[in-house]
């Protein structure tokens, strides 16, 4: 059994390939701002980033300061910890395909540290980094590196991935970052799951009717239009983040939070999943690309439009699609996945509708009795319990009430955001929320016949408006199943 990386009193060198790079000026530095800020990185952290420009320090600065305070949220920023933030940052001039660049990386770093390799680059340089850390003598037990997605465009892609990065790390030293996995929310979901006794005899087939994982953007593919173009909706976030979800709904409980006993069971939930054959993929899978229309009340071009974007691909920015788990659990229990970009609104969010009732006497209500657990990811995160209560007034008509289970309220602590989550998870070496590599490879396992029985099928996406909910295919979809979209209901 894999165990989480050994943790030492060493100083912390944290590296950041592609450290001036859009993920980084976005997510990592501000992370890690965070971090500084509220005192959870170690003392001695020292964080490197990584580029091709040839910057001196006083044009890193000017960098940073144009482009990363900006990320910063107004209320936890200030001059004083900024600025000893900055003493943190170093900035080197790295061509990550040279191996004699990584001689000058050397001797940057500080004697004796542990290491963290942060790979936000593309996966066809990961191999490279890893084999040029390696001639610099830049890779010892202690080290860990950090793959950010995607992880592979097939399952053999990933397979050859998971091996050359093997070469030169152990697994245990392997943390497979999926943003997800790092939300309060989501953890909280397996604490609301094992942590109390009222939900786990109606988490499973008869008691829930259906399960769905919406993870909508109201966004375009913007600047990333040309990874985007060659990689699509099922790749960029059902294979990874809609998967991890589901896993965390559908999985057993594990017999302790040590990271294998978790990841044994997320794993169990993927092979569990029912494979699709090309009929299966055509009557069970729904694609779209979304047209021109309007976005958060501006007009919005359609996907064909888009700058950089071939006037005649056919890649997709919308799946949903209907799973099945082949375990006594959830037997006969639909999962309904769907994503998108150019959506009504930027949500993402698990819905838990639990059985009809076997009969009702309140047959005069106009109300159907709907028992839901919502579970909201983003932007806000609570989690909702739908029940059915009685109109106020004569007559017993019902209507639907949420109890709302709102933490942040319920709880006076800051709650950090996922990069910095997962980033001090990743120093202190603790692997739960992290894929494993059978993990991966599972998921791929799943996914890859879907997108094969699309280019069997040869269908254009469908189009849907850009503000919409995506294709009316989708609606019909759930309505097959006696169920619809929450934001339909």
């Amino acid at each position: 059994m894999a165990t989480s990386t050994p943790i030492s009193a060493a100083p912390l060198d944290l590296v950041i390939f592609g450290g001036v790079g859009d993920l980084s000026v976005r997510k990592l530095l501000p992370a890690l701002y965070m971090a500084h800020l509220h005192n959870t990185l170690p003392d001695e952290t020292h964080i490197y980033a990584l580029g091709r420009q040839t910057w001196d320090r006083g044009a890193f600065l000017h960098f940073i300061e144009e482009k990363v305070r900006g990320f910063i949220g107004s209320k936890a920023y200030r001059d004083d910890v900024w600025s000893s933030f900055v003493r943190r940052l170093s900035y080197v001039c790295v061509d990550a395909t040279n191996a004699a660049d990584y001689v000058g990386l050397k001797s940057e770093m500080q004697p004796g540290a542990d290491r963290v390799y942060y790979l936000a680059t593309a996966p066809s340089l990961f191999v490279g980094i890893c084999a040029n850390l390696q001639s610099a003598e830049l890779i010892d037990e202690r080290a860990r590196v950090v793959l950010e997605k995607p992880l592979g465009h097939d399952l053999a892609s990933a397979r050859q991935i998971n091996h050359d990065v093997g070469q030169y790390f152990q697994e245990q030293q392997i943390f497979r970052i999926d943003h997800y996995l790092g939300k309060e929310t989501v953890q909280n979901l397996m604490v609301l799951r094992f942590g109390n006794s009222i939900f786990e005899p109606l988490w499973r087939s008869p008691y829930i009717k259906s399960v769905q994982i919406t993870v909508a953007e109201s966004v375009g593919v913007g600047s990333r239009a040309g990874f985007y173009d060659g990689t699509g909706a099922m790749r960029d976030m059902i294979q990874n983040h809609l998967l991890q979800l589901l896993c965390i709904v559908a999985m057993e409980p594990p017999v302790s939070l040590d990271p294998d006993a978790v990841r044994d069971e997320k794993l169990k939930v993927l092979r569990s999943l029912r494979p699709m054959a090309v009929a299966d993929v055509a009557r069970d899978t729904v694609r779209g690309q979304y047209t021109a229309g309007a976005s958060n009340g501006e007009a919005a071009l359609g996907y064909l439009q888009e700058e950089n974007i071939p006037p005649d691909t056919n890649t997709e920015t919308f799946v949903a699609l209907k799973a099945h788990i082949n375990n006594w659990r959830w037997a006969n229990v639909p999962f309904f996945l769907r994503t998108g970009k150019r959506m009504a609104a930027r949500q993402s969010e698990i819905v838990i509708e639990f059985a009809d009732l076997p009969f009702t006497i309140f047959n005069d209500s106009p109300h159907r009795s709907v028992n839901r657990l919502m579970i909201r990811l983003q932007p806000e995160e609570h989690i909702q319990l739908q029940m059915m209560a009685k109109e106020p007034g004569s007559g017993m008509k019902l209507r639907p009430v949420k109890l709302d289970l709102d933490l942040q309220t319920a709880f006076s602590e800051r709650r950090a955001e996922a990069y910095e989550r997962l980033l001090i998870d990743v120093i202190k070496g603790r692997l739960t929320h992290f894929m494993r590599r059978d993990e991966l490879e599972a998921a791929w396992t799943w996914v890859e016949p879907i997108i094969d029985g699309w280019q069997q099928l040869g269908e254009r996406p469908k189009a849907y408006t850009a503000g919409s909910w995506g294709p009316a295919a989708s609606s019909a979809l759930m309505a097959r199943e006696g169920s619809s979209w929450v934001e339909e209901s």
